[in-house]
């Protein structure tokens, strides 16, 4: 029986253990393996942008999401606007997403123990060696790579214009 096409991009959002086990198999198959994280709320065309230039960095692309509880530690009790199972439904939505993972810490530093990515993407408002994982993605002889960012997109930016 097939998929709908809802339960596909449902099937995309998963927790760290099973994620783990993905990694697994994706590794088996020689695939390599992309991984960004972050808050994406409001998701809009710098977010797009950064994403897409990560999926194409190989072959598997995951992103790591801040939960809502994550979001109002690091962004103020106002945020995040849209829950985190919305925002995990617009990223899983999007085609050259593989795995949507959402985590509670301010870091993913623990998420990628279980994940270990060949390839740690971020936006362009960080250097490679102030990104959480840095050192331990160099460890293994994976890479760290700075996707610039689009001038004048960021969620701030957003809602600081419709206020």
């Amino acid at each position: 029986m097939h998929k709908s096409k809802k339960e596909l991009v449902l099937d995309k959002i998963t927790d760290a253990e099973v994620l783990g086990r993905l990694c697994e198999g994706w590794r088996v198959k020689g695939h390599k393996i992309v991984f960004t994280n972050g808050c994406f709320d409001l998701l809009h065309a710098g977010h797009i942008h950064v994403l897409l230039e990560a999926a194409n960095l190989g072959q598997k692309f995951i992103v790591g999401l801040n939960t809502d509880a994550s979001v109002k530690r690091l962004k103020g009790e106002h945020r995040p606007v849209y829950s985190q199972d919305v925002r995990a439904l617009l990223l899983a939505a999007q085609l050259y997403v593989d795995a949507v993972v959402l985590f509670d810490r301010d870091t993913p530093a623990e998420l990628l123990r279980a994940v270990r990515p060949d390839v740690l993407v971020k936006g362009g408002d960080y250097t490679a060696e102030s990104v959480v994982g840095y050192d331990f993605v160099k460890s293994y002889g994976g890479e760290v790579v700075i996707i610039p960012t689009i001038e004048g997109f960021s969620t701030s930016a957003i809602l600081q214009r419709i206020k």
